[in-house]
């Protein structure tokens, strides 16, 4: 804990002052442009990873970046959903995986957690279509984590797109959303082209953004 209290400390000391018209123009509002839904993983860093600053993501993270479907676990996850939407009018939903995810490592594997942590259990189970469809493949056990990640990817866009306020959204075309995965150990994310149902590099999802118009 004393090593919590010491860089907040030098947060107000040394970082806070290089950047006090920033916060100070974010003390009293928030315009963030961005709803990035990712893992709890503490690998992650959204802001590091996007290099973006403050007041700029809205950021909700869960264990496997899981976004259940809309009537189903109605709870914080589907509430940050609507308020980034609807009060704050973000223009971009990011679901972030990442390598190694120790979620798809446990779902991938079988193993019942349910009478250890039983809410982890419960909440996994958000995530049970992905370990169905990668399961039916019959891959290399070495490929398996990585293709329930990416499969989880798939899912959870689904998912996203059941709830109202992103559905009404993007009928007006007035929201993207985006898949992507984190390599930890490459410093690289992999973006999901929903069109060709296949993961493609940052020059290849620009190019095909910038043919599309997007900004």
């Amino acid at each position: 804990m004393l090593y919590l209290l010491q860089g907040a400390e030098d947060f107000s000391r040394f970082v806070f002052p290089d950047s006090e018209a920033l916060f100070k123009s974010l003390a009293h509002q928030q315009a963030p442009h961005t709803l990035f839904i990712t893992c709890a993983d503490s690998r992650v860093s959204p802001e590091m990873i996007t290099q973006t600053r403050p007041g700029e993501l809205f950021v909700c993270r869960n264990i496997g970046n899981i976004v259940p479907a809309y009537g189903e676990m109605l709870g914080g996850v589907s509430a940050v959903v609507e308020f980034a939407v609807l009060a704050l009018n973000v223009r971009q939903i990011v679901i972030c995986g990442h390598s190694d995810c120790g979620a798809m490592k446990g779902l991938a594997s079988g193993a019942t957690i349910a009478d250890e942590m039983p809410t982890v259990h419960a909440w996994l189970r958000n995530a049970e279509a992905a370990r169905s469809v990668v399961t039916a493949r019959k891959l290399e056990e070495e490929r398996v984590v990585q293709a329930m990640v990416e499969e989880n990817i798939r899912l959870q866009l689904t998912h996203l797109r059941t709830h109202p306020a992103v559905a009404g959204r993007l009928a007006l075309k007035q929201l993207q959303v985006q898949g992507w995965v984190y390599d930890i150990g490459q410093g690289e994310v992999s973006v999901f082209d929903e069109g060709e149902g296949v993961f493609e590099s940052i020059p290849e999802a620009r190019e095909r953004l910038l043919r599309q118009g997007a900004r």
